[in-house]
């Protein structure tokens, strides 16, 4: 069980502590990237190695953290973020919370690290959860941290004369003979021992880092080229699939901006451009498909030098599911209200093939559209909760057993009908003298988002017209005009429409 929980992710999306994550690292962000060592991206190594020169005693040498998001020392990261953020002049401007409060809710989120795995509960005992959003900042900030303590305190003999990192990625230039006394150094440098290197030497004068390949000429400059694992199959976004166009040309424009940003020599980026045409010719792409990237880039390239004013005017955003034709049919209609379109896949082949997490029963699921159905009829309620469909099943049912505790006369039936009961369902039972069929409870949809899934469940009322027995359309009032394409059916009577939200089971 060490094994498992020191080699995988914790899946994050959707815990108690996501959406605060989240906020923390928007705040701790800022904090992260001022020093001289840090990287930002390949583009930023290449900028960095352009004007300088090894010594003919020196090599490069790439270091690596063993685990760093589950070996990084939690009470020491708490400490230094909060000696960051009261050093952080412009705190402040990001958020209203105290350094006390943020660390408060840090060390809750840090200690969150609760995960199932075949049915049994576990919790991460060391390290920070690597599906949380905030652990890959605090990783960071402990390793800048770490860095500048491991080059003040290392001897001026073995002390690297450059030293660039990417995260937990390091590689730096020193001198040949002091490789091992360096990396022995920097393993001692965590007072915890939690913390250790792994290091890999230059062959053939040449060293991989990030997505490049770092090469020394004889004279000891370097130069640039992408590299790629022996494990890369050269599989791009096929041609064919059903994605908007701009997305596949982006693919192009990608590989393109990245050659043109890393490699060094003339020779080396024709080359560059050769593999990538050629792969993506086995992946479909016609050939008129690189002039329109190219195109595009050039254009991109003269706009961002263009000396045009910033404008404070920020466009407005919808997102809405691709289906090829009638998704840029709808892009042009919003172009005209100068609103901006982004598109997302309808269903991704993950959803199809990958099921990596434990499927969970239908009462533990939350945030979710539900329907449960009478077992005497076809008519069924439809709801929503932001909790556990469990935990508000579990009140409906608490609701019907104390109405349909025993069987009615004629009297009490007329007598129940015309009492409003708390819920729906209930005044169902009531009116009707019907019972639940509690086991064949479904969800019809899953939504984190309030406004979202409330808009489902209206959208699922008004699917199953005449069908439900809810007291109204939903929480969203949902236009009208959407009836042709939600139903054949007929809209729903005036008295469907004109019961108050008050009345509405919640």
């Amino acid at each position: 069980m060490q094994f498992f929980i020191h080699t995988c992710p914790v899946d994050y999306i959707g815990s108690i502590g996501y959406n605060t994550s989240r906020s923390l690292a928007d705040i701790l962000s800022p904090v992260v990237g001022k020093t001289d060592h840090h990287v930002l991206n390949s583009k930023d190594l290449a900028e960095e190695f352009k004007d300088i020169t090894l010594e003919e005693h020196e090599v490069l040498v790439s270091f690596d953290v063993v685990s760093l998001f589950t070996n990084t020392p939690i009470n020491q990261s708490i400490q230094i973020v909060r000696d960051r953020l009261q050093k952080d002049s412009e705190l402040h401007k990001r958020t209203n919370l105290t350094v006390d409060d943020i660390i408060k809710l840090l060390e809750f989120i840090l200690s969150t690290t609760y995960f199932s795995f075949d049915g049994k509960i576990y919790r991460q005992k060391y390290g920070t959860a690597m599906g949380s959003p905030v652990s890959p900042v605090v990783a960071n900030i402990f390793m800048e941290y770490l860095e500048e303590e491991a080059i003040a305190t290392a001897h001026d003999d073995i002390k690297p004369r450059v030293w660039k990192r990417y995260v937990d990625d390091i590689l730096a230039i020193v001198k040949a003979d002091t490789v091992d006394r360096l990396k022995a150094h920097l393993d001692q440098v965590d007072d915890t021992g939690s913390i250790k290197f792994t290091h890999e030497l230059e062959v053939d004068n040449s060293i991989p880092f990030l997505d490049t390949k770092i090469t020394k000429r004889p004279d000891g400059t370097t130069k640039m080229v992408v590299y790629r694992k022996k494990t890369h199959t050269g599989q791009y976004l096929n041609f064919q699939s059903h994605h908007p166009l701009h997305q596949k040309l982006g693919v192009i424009r990608t590989l393109m901006d990245r050659a043109h940003s890393i490699v060094t020599e003339e020779a080396d980026l024709k080359e560059e451009e050769d593999h990538i045409q050629s792969s993506l010719r086995k992946c479909g792409y016609p050939g008129w498909s690189f002039k329109k990237a190219k195109k595009k880039r050039g254009d991109n390239q003269t706009k961002k030098n263009s000396q045009t004013k910033p404008t404070n005017q920020r466009r407005k955003l919808v997102t809405i599911p691709y289906v090829k034709g009638t998704s840029e049919a709808l892009q042009r209609i919003y172009q005209k209200y100068h609103i901006s379109t982004a598109f997302r896949p309808h269903k991704k082949l993950r959803n199809i093939l990958v099921h990596p997490k434990d499927k969970r029963s239908i009462d533990d699921q939350a945030g979710v559209v539900y329907q449960i159905p009478c077992g005497n009829c076809e008519r069924s309620y439809i709801g929503e909760t932001a909790r556990k469909f469990g935990t508000r099943k579990n009140e409906h049912k608490l609701e019907v057993d104390t109405v349909s505790a025993s069987y009615y006369t004629r009297g009490k039936k007329k007598e129940s009908t015309s009492h409003m009961h708390k819920s729906a369902i209930s005044d169902h039972v009531a009116s009707e003298n019907h019972h639940i069929n509690w086991k064949k409870c479904s969800i019809l949809a899953r939504d984190s988002g309030k406004t979202s899934r409330w808009i489902r469940e209206a959208i699922h009322i008004r699917k199953q017209q005449g069908r439900t027995f809810n007291r109204d359309l939903g929480q969203y009032s949902l236009s009208s005009i959407y009836d042709p394409i939600l139903s054949d059916r007929r809209a729903p009577s005036t008295s469907a429409r004109g019961k108050s939200f008050s009345q509405r089971s919640i």
